[in-house]
């Protein structure tokens, strides 16, 4: 049985892991955190998913001793999930981090980690989304000396960091596969005249509404034709069921650093 702790406990993905771990029979949810100063201290982890009670009181912090957890999941923000970092890198406990928004030196921060325990980060734990970097990655290298590449993102009207996570993501898969950097190729805004596109560029869209809870869209625009490769999530389930099955898989392996594509064996 492995036994998970959950950081953002209150949170929409935090409540949705909860709901998950719950409905995997080899999964035990042993600990429940949110930030210091929070409403929800105290709590109970399981009333807070709508599950009613499971005894698991939400704390400020992880449990101190790497006895009482095997692994914590994290889709928190950079701040805290570095600090958690630290804390279970010092127990040698695995980590999944879904956190998005990290600047380039948290980046860099986090995977130095990998170093010291099992550590699998990705931006999406969809195993449709993960798939879909695979097929852009694909689609570029046939399609990009013809094509203009645009990315498309919407998320609901709450989310913080924009482009997203996933679209970035994307968009580093897709520049990789065409052996450039994003800095040369990503255009991230657009505003008065731009002047016609440049070759080569990858474009990206942003939209903010509602209840929305990730749609991503890859297009290859060309003369005459155009390649759209979509993905459009109706439920946090599906990301937090692959951050499940991250972290059962994670369990088993040595020191390192893994993504969802490692998971699902397609890397």
């Amino acid at each position: 049985m492995l036994r998970i702790a959950i950081a953002g406990a209150a949170g929409r993905m935090g409540r949705t892991l909860t709901e998950t771990v719950q409905q995997n029979e080899g999964c035990l949810l042993v600990a429940a955190t949110d930030r210091a100063g929070s409403s929800v201290i105290g709590a109970d982890a399981g009333e807070l998913a709508g599950l009613g009670p499971l005894g698991i009181e939400v704390k400020a912090s992880l449990p101190a001793e790497a006895d009482q957890f095997d692994l914590l999941i994290d889709f928190t923000t950079p701040e805290n999930t570095l600090s958690n970092l630290a804390h279970c890198a010092e127990l040698g406990v695995p980590m999944v981090v879904g956190t998005t928004g990290l600047s380039a030196e948290q980046t860099d921060q986090l995977k130095s980690y990998a170093e010291t325990i099992p550590l699998c980060f990705a931006a999406n734990y969809s195993t449709g989304v993960t798939l879909c970097l695979q097929l852009a990655q694909q689609a570029a290298k046939v399609l990009a000396e013809d094509s203009d590449i645009e990315i498309t993102e919407a998320h609901h009207r709450h989310k913080v960091d924009a482009p997203s996570g996933t679209a970035l993501a994307l968009g580093n898969a897709i520049a990789e596969s065409l052996g450039q950097s994003s800095e040369e190729s990503f255009v991230l805004s657009r505003e008065g005249i731009t002047g016609a596109r440049e070759k080569g560029k990858i474009g990206f869209s942003v939209i903010r509404g509602g209840d929305i809870v990730g749609d991503h869209s890859v297009i290859f625009a060309a003369d005459g034709e155009r390649v759209e490769i979509t993905h459009k999530a109706s439920s946090r389930m599906s990301f937090a069921r692959g951050a499940v099955r991250a972290a059962q898989w994670l369990s088993d392996q040595p020191v390192g650093l893994y993504d969802m594509r490692d998971v699902l064996g397609l890397n």
